[in-house]
């Protein structure tokens, strides 16, 4: 059972989370000010070279598995690299 302080935390960082990936699906990033673990999610997003046409969607679907994480256990959320990934293997194991 986590503590009330570490799930208020845990909250935050997913509305900052969620707020970062709007900001993403609309093409612009409207502040200046970022945690630590935001700069690494954006460098690791730029670094992803998403297709255009897919990157709505995909960005869609990487919100709802850190949701997902987010439930369950401690940030920071998983990285789009790794989601990408995850999504590659279960896409394979399926096959």
């Amino acid at each position: 059972m986590m503590a009330t302080d570490d799930l208020v935390q845990l909250e935050l960082m997913l509305n900052r989370f969620k707020r970062l990936v709007g900001e993403l699906m609309r093409g612009s990033i409207a502040r200046n000010a970022f945690q630590p673990w935001e700069i690494e999610l954006l460098l690791d997003i730029e670094a992803c070279a998403v297709d255009r046409r897919e990157r709505l969607e995909i960005l869609r679907q990487y919100q709802k598995a850190v949701e997902r994480q987010l439930e369950i256990g401690p940030g920071p959320p998983m990285k789009l690299s790794e989601f990408l990934q995850m999504r590659m293997t279960r896409r394979a194991s399926i096959r």
